[in-house]
């Protein structure tokens, strides 16, 4: 008898200790495979499609990988994306190679104004996260953002859901 990949999925313990590390083109392409592939191992890893901490740290996923490329980008050079989850946090890095530009109000993005169209990623991430911030990269140009959210966090809100 076989059992689907589904299945036995369902039956392992979710959340036990993961990491997923993968460089991208700094293109849309590339942080659209990045949204993509963190909710493909999201998934693979017992936290499952639609739920609320995998629609949370894809859209966190997004708006970091965007921010890579739009506002990170060296041409030539990729950015990385490291995804780890534990029994106690899920963290998303998302790491560019631009050094001269660094994140102004990492603590307290500004609002746009009303009508325009950019310009909201960091206070969707501010709010959507447990915790965020930037850290230097270390021995090579450029910064990491991060962003994490807690398992209890997330299974309250799959609860109220």
């Amino acid at each position: 008898m076989t059992t689907s990949p589904t299945a036995s999925r369902k039956s392992e313990p979710p959340h036990t200790g993961h990491e997923f590390v993968m460089r991208f083109t700094s293109t849309p392409r590339g942080a659209r495979l990045a949204r993509l592939l963190v909710g493909e191992r999201l998934d693979a890893w017992g936290i499952p499609y639609r739920s609320p901490a995998h629609d949370t740290l894809s859209l966190i996923t997004g708006e970091l990988s965007t921010n890579a490329v739009q506002h990170g980008h060296v041409p030539g050079r990729d950015f990385r994306v490291r995804l780890t989850v534990t029994t106690e946090v899920i963290r998303i890095e998302v790491t560019d190679t631009r050094t001269e530009r660094r994140l102004a109000g990492t603590r307290r993005p500004t609002t746009p104004p009303p009508d325009s169209e950019t310009g909201r990623g960091l206070l969707l991430v501010k709010h959507l996260a447990t915790r965020w911030g930037v850290t230097p990269r270390v021995g090579a140009p450029g910064k990491t953002v991060w962003a994490e959210l807690f398992m209890r966090r997330a299974v309250a809100r799959s609860r109220i859901t």
